[in-house]
């Protein structure tokens, strides 16, 4: 009989610490953090690597790994091929032209970020009326960027675009150019650095920030939040198929928190102008 009872709460004893090893690994397998690597460059990278070590990225239970790659199209590359799982780089017409030169390795939108405006630069002038009949203007070479900055030239009354201009237009498309502008495509990095060889030159926020110059305050004329510019919002971006998974959704939900924004807005003096809105809006 003692030996009966003996082998009764052994086997109660093992039930037992079977069901709470069950409990314990089901728990901790609800409670393990998501993890996420995010692909970035520029001053982008650093947001994501504060926002990476906040207590709002660990009030929602993600755990994230920010990698950096200053190529654009090979972090799309890495994203396409999933060896990076979200972007946060790129505006909504720069992803358009990658997916419509890669139709084999397409990405998709989880959300609106920010709108970081273009500008037009100057060390000659101090606005756009002094802009002389034949000046160069240096823009980027990439075809979104291209298309952007003349779409900003029109915009501040220097050229006019043919009326079905598109996402991937080019020079060839201006079809007023009242002051006989000449313009020269450079490696959209090298802004700054070519502003003393040209009359004005077209620099995006990211590449003007580390140049230290402020669009709000530095540029001649330079993007506002609206219709015209709504296809120039950067965005978070995955591989096409994944947008809509949850620990992503919690990661645009993250960037938009109050406390992220507040440092946003401090450290880049207000030039990353937050936007949220529906992917819908961008199209």
């Amino acid at each position: 009989m003692k030996n009966w009872l003996v082998l009764c709460v052994s086997l109660v004893v093992v039930v037992l610490a079977a069901v709470g090893l069950h409990t314990y690994n089901t728990y901790s397998a609800q409670s393990a953090p998501d993890q996420i690597t995010v692909g970035s460059q520029g001053s982008d990278y650093d947001v994501w690597q504060h926002i990476a070590a906040s207590p709002q990225a660990k009030k929602l239970n993600l755990k994230i790994t920010v990698k950096q790659i200053s190529d654009g199209v090979q972090l799309n590359n890495a994203t396409s091929e999933n060896n990076v799982n979200v972007n946060a780089f790129q505006s909504y017409s720069y992803m358009h032209a990658y997916n419509k030169e890669n139709p084999q390795h397409k990405l998709a939108v989880i959300g609106t970020t920010y709108l970081e405006p273009l500008g037009i630069y100057s060390d000659k002038y101090d606005s756009l009326k002094q802009i002389p009949t034949g000046a160069t203007i240096a823009l980027a070479n990439n075809p979104a960027n291209t298309a952007r900055g003349l779409l900003l030239l029109q915009d501040a009354g220097l050229i006019k675009l043919k009326k079905d201009f598109g996402l991937l237009g080019n020079t060839n498309d201006v079809v007023e150019n009242p002051r006989g502008l000449k313009f020269k495509e450079i490696d959209d990095t090298t802004g700054p650095r070519v502003l003393n060889s040209v009359d004005a030159a077209l620099i995006s926020n990211t590449v003007a920030l580390e140049g230290k110059l402020n669009v709000l305050h530095d540029s001649l004329y330079h993007e506002k939040i609206n219709q015209s510019t709504r296809q120039n919002i950067n965005i978070l971006a995955t591989a096409a198929g994944n947008q809509q998974k949850k620990a992503y959704q919690k990661l645009l939900k993250l960037y938009h928190e109050p406390a992220i924004q507040k440092y946003v807005k401090k450290q880049y003096h207000g030039t990353k102008i937050e936007v949220k809105k529906p992917v819908s809006y961008l199209k």
